[in-house]
């Protein structure tokens, strides 16, 4: 049996050992690492909210009106006023009839997902889907089938032929809007046509879609109006509304059943009702004349890195481990907080670097990462 000593070892030698790095400064379109000043293209705050004054009033306001701490789960007293609040405006953003509030993304995922299918159910999954929802669809117990990614076709075909043979099973497709390490979009109007066709239900993920597309920020079901035909719409607060905490929006319900079996619902403390107050901030700054004019200053600075992308998202695959990690150190020592993302986040041979651009970006330091880029973009010799 390995020691821990030797699994961190081969970690080492693999180029996939991870080690925590402490930034010296609050988040912001440049953070202090080691003593150094670096324009941060790490981190997921797409509208540069997460340094917002006006949402970090409304924490205030809710620290002094709620307290800091809910104290028990929300079935016990941790439910408050701004938890219902956030949540009813949230549904109303998003067409739905209700929303539930969650602690995290990934543990929303655990629990949402087992609680809606079980293992006499099949859900049906892109291959690149985040792990969060790849760990609750395991956790489920449901038989599991994997699409290649953004292949509707495959999808309509794995649909049919589970609906033929098992015709009043749950089936339960899962996938982003927004993919998270590679930064393109699904071919969502296509699979709500398939899942409507084939009478499954459909998850969709809108983490790095939420804020960023759609005419008022609440993600691609918005902008191609779809938003009322989807069953379970899922994101985060952690991205774009530069906040932490996770959303499901759905029918009553169905936010009635996950009340009583979503685990990580239930048996978490509730999120600080502060941030609750918070995030209603965020979200009416995410779907005010403010986020619309956000959204444009970020897709000057996607357009700036990458003509024609649709998402701040921009993956450049260098293929090995030591190349990436290569890179991502040079890029810190010309001044730029550029990430390696290696396996297990992205496939074994798909290492590589991921950009995040923000709002808060100033367009010179967008320039420069630019100018940066070049030899790395260059084939290995």
């Amino acid at each position: 049996m390995a020691t821990p000593e030797e699994e961190l070892d081969a970690l080492e030698r693999d180029g996939l050992r991870r080690r925590l790095r402490p930034l010296e400064s609050p988040p912001g379109p440049s953070v202090t690492r080691g003593g150094r000043r670096l324009w941060n293209f790490a981190a997921n705050d797409y509208l540069g909210l997460a340094g917002s004054a006006a949402v970090r009033d409304a924490f205030h306001e809710g620290l002094d009106r709620f307290g800091h701490g809910a104290t028990a789960s929300r079935l016990v007293t941790g439910s408050q006023p701004p938890h219902e609040a956030f949540e009813e405006e949230l549904a109303a953003a998003k067409s739905a009839a209700a929303a539930l509030l969650f602690s995290s993304g990934f543990a929303a995922a655990l629990g949402i997902i087992p609680a809606l299918v079980g293992k006499d159910d099949t859900i049906i999954l892109d291959k690149l889907c985040h792990a969060s929802l790849i760990d609750g669809a395991r956790l489920s117990g449901a038989t599991l089938r994997v699409f290649p990614h953004n292949d509707h076709a495959r999808l309509g075909e794995l649909l049919a032929r589970t609906r033929t043979k098992f015709p009043d099973q749950r089936i339960l497709i899962l996938t982003e809007s927004v993919f998270s390490m590679d930064g393109d979009l699904c071919p969502l109007r296509e699979i709500v046509d398939l899942k409507d066709r084939q009478g499954a239900l459909l998850l969709v993920d809108e983490a790095h879609g939420f804020g960023v597309l759609g005419p008022r920020g609440m993600g691609l079901a918005e902008e191609l109006g779809v938003q009322d035909r989807i069953e379970f719409q899922f994101g985060t607060l952690s991205k774009a509304a530069g906040l932490a905490g996770a959303y499901l929006a759905t029918t009553s319900a169905w936010r009635e059943l996950l009340v009583n079996r979503a685990r990580s619902f239930i048996y978490s403390t509730a999120p600080p009702p502060a941030l609750a107050h918070a995030a209603r901030r965020s979200l009416g700054i995410l779907r005010s004349t403010e986020g619309a004019g956000l959204r444009a200053a970020l897709d000057d600075r996607i357009q700036r890195l990458s003509p024609g992308a649709r998402s701040p998202i921009l993956p450049i695959v260098l293929g090995d481990n030591p190349r990436a990690l290569d890179a991502a150190a040079s890029l810190e020592e010309a001044g730029f907080l550029v990430p390696a993302i290696r396996f297990p986040t992205v496939p074994r041979g798909t290492a590589r670097l991921r950009i995040s651009l923000s709002a808060s970006h100033p367009v010179e330091a967008v320039g420069e990462l630019a100018v940066a880029l070049g030899p790395l973009l260059d084939p290995p010799t």
